[in-house]
């Protein structure tokens, strides 16, 4: 509740700080064009509410879109460039369109800009020639269509004209003008530093103050988008510092909990070995014998040379419920068919089990095993994950089931359990697990993956075939089903019976070892486990030619 709170306030804070920019927009940087100067204080935009500068720095877009400065009663002038730290502008003059009358009896004397070139005030003639004339630094034309469509020439009035010829032009009329705005392409101005304050210096913006004064007030604003950008940063810092420590503390009461469990386990617990220790069992993980889910297993051997698994379990993954389930279940049974747990290690976030180690696996050993889980212990033990990498033999051939990182336990008088999520390998794994239409999570769980187990002793391949189009195993398990008439294997016959749709119809494992030992007499032919798929067996019995024996990856639903 508290964290929510927290980070409400920020979000808030962050939408206040944006709401608040989208005030200062009034006052908002623009531009004429892309490439055209910034416009912002104490220069600003026609329409713009006073405060946002000053009315002898207004400027308007033209339709060509460049920045106009309109100085009355003088003209207007291209700002091609606006430089807010030199206080200056740059403004071209013959390549604006034309030189307008107004501008002819230019003055700055009224305005706050000043030039930035010491000039001289000359008087100009200007004249109006139907021809071209040859030109001079003193006498040159100038691109004015407004004056005149003929070409229009300027020279100071004291230039001797005796060497051109001014038969075909016309004196227009004299102007008194500074030298550079004749003879330079562009020219700039600057204006009173009083007037623009220090804000620039302090790397904040300036505006005029919202007051009835007629002098008038500068204050310096922080600029939006930096205090709303600082802002952010600030939140995203505190945020990750806040999944850092979050993640930190549930990695220490992930720990604590396994601590605790280990505590009132002591008396039932294995060996416990230092994460130091496990990378010399293993030789520095040198051996390594397969990987899965949230672990990886390595062979290695202990000082009385006898040879184990060590099963690494990722501390990046889970919250350390699988270690604590496997801990706890294998540390309660102790059976011929079960592998047993020889040790492990829990040195700070590193966790590992370590194994009898051995090797294949053989059918009634297996029964025997999960008959055991089902009905031998004090809890009924769901397995739920019974597939061939978990089914190992010692040097007498004797099964061992291996791996209860995904079992679940329940009472003998519960008939199903509860999960949020399907656990299993495909393959091996009941219909129900995938959807509940098929019945809800039970013993018979184990029943039908034991039976996927025997299938695929008999048939010598695996139960799944990556290459039909909705993975399912049901072609070759349908062909097996189909020829069984001439050859009624046994083991044939007890897998089908594991593997019906609907948990009701499959057997019991103690039926099942019986059935194994030829306790149960004569084997009665199963239903046909794939009739509710809509599959007719001439269907079937035509495709059974394309069915070859194929390896396909075993893919781990956790």
């Amino acid at each position: 509740m508290g964290v929510s709170l927290f980070f409400f306030f920020l979000f808030t804070r962050l939408f206040a700080e944006i709401n608040g920019g989208s005030q200062d927009d009034e006052c908002k940087v623009s531009r004429c064009s892309h490439h055209g100067p910034v416009i912002r204080f104490p220069f600003k935009l026609k329409l713009l509410l006073e405060h946002c500068g000053y009315p002898e720095f207004e400027l308007s877009c033209s339709e060509g879109k460049r920045a106009i400065l309109e100085l009355p009663y003088s003209g207007k002038l291209w700002v091609k460039e606006i430089n807010y730290a030199s206080q200056t502008i740059i403004v071209p003059w013959y390549l604006r369109d034309c030189l307008q009358r107004q501008i002819l009896n230019f003055n700055l004397s009224a305005y706050p800009f000043q030039s930035t070139y010491e000039h001289a005030y000359r008087n100009f003639s200007f004249f109006n020639c139907s021809n071209s004339k040859a030109e001079s630094y003193e006498f040159r034309s100038i691109p004015c269509s407004f004056l005149s469509s003929n070409p229009v020439y300027v020279a100071p009035s004291s230039y001797s004209l005796a060497e051109v010829n001014l038969s075909s032009c016309r004196k227009i009329f004299n102007a008194t003008l500074p030298d550079y705005f004749i003879y330079e392409w562009e020219f700039s101005m600057n204006w009173s530093k009083l007037m623009h304050g220090n804000c620039e210096a302090q790397g904040k913006e300036c505006q005029r103050k919202k007051s009835n004064s007629t002098e008038p007030e500068i204050e310096c604003i922080n600029k939006p988008e930096k205090a709303i950008l600082g802002f952010l940063l600030f939140t995203i810092g505190i945020f990750i510092i806040f999944i850092v420590y979050r993640s930190n503390k549930l990695k220490r009461e992930h720990r604590i909990n396994i601590q605790g469990f280990l505590e009132d386990y002591r008396a039932l617990k294995p060996s416990r070995y230092s994460y130091v220790d496990i990378k010399k069992i293993t030789n520095n993980f040198k051996d390594k014998l397969g990987q899965g889910g949230y672990r990886t297993v390595y062979k290695g051997k202990l000082s009385n040379e006898v040879f184990v698994a060590v099963k690494i379990l990722d501390d990046f993954k889970g919250n350390g419920e699988e270690f604590i389930n496997e801990v706890g279940t294998m540390s309660t049974i102790h059976h011929v068919n079960m592998v047993r747990l020889l040790a492990f290690c829990a040195d700070g976030y590193k966790r590992a089990l370590i194994y009898e180690f051995y090797q294949m696996n053989i059918a009634i050993g297996i029964a025997k095993g999960i008959e055991y889980l089902h009905q031998g212990c004090d809890q009924r033990i769901l397995h739920l994950d019974i597939k061939p990498h978990n089914i190992l033999l010692d040097h007498n051939f004797n099964s061992k089931i291996s791996d209860f990182g995904l079992a679940k336990l329940c009472s003998k008088e519960q008939s199903v359990v509860s999960m949020i999520g399907a656990r299993g390998t495909m393959g091996y794994i009941a219909p129900k697990m995938l959807s509940r239409n098929f019945g809800n999570v039970s013993y018979k769980s184990d029943v039908y993956s034991f039976g996927m187990l025997l299938i695929e002793m008999v048939g010598g391949r695996k139960n799944i075939d990556a290459t039909v189009e909705n993975t399912s195993q049901a072609y070759f398990l349908e062909w097996l089903y189909n020829h069984l008439d001439q050859e009624q294997e046994k083991l044939s016959i007890i897998g089908l019976w594991c593997i019906q749709w609907y948990p009701i119809d499959r057997l019991s494992m103690k039926i099942v070892v019986g059935m194994l030992k030829g306790e149960e007499g004569n084997l009665v032919m199963p239903p046909n486990p794939f009739r509710c798929m809509g599959q007719t067996r001439t269907s079937v019995r035509r495709r059974k030619t394309s069915i070859q024996p194929e390896l396909t990856v075993i893919s781990k639903i956790e």
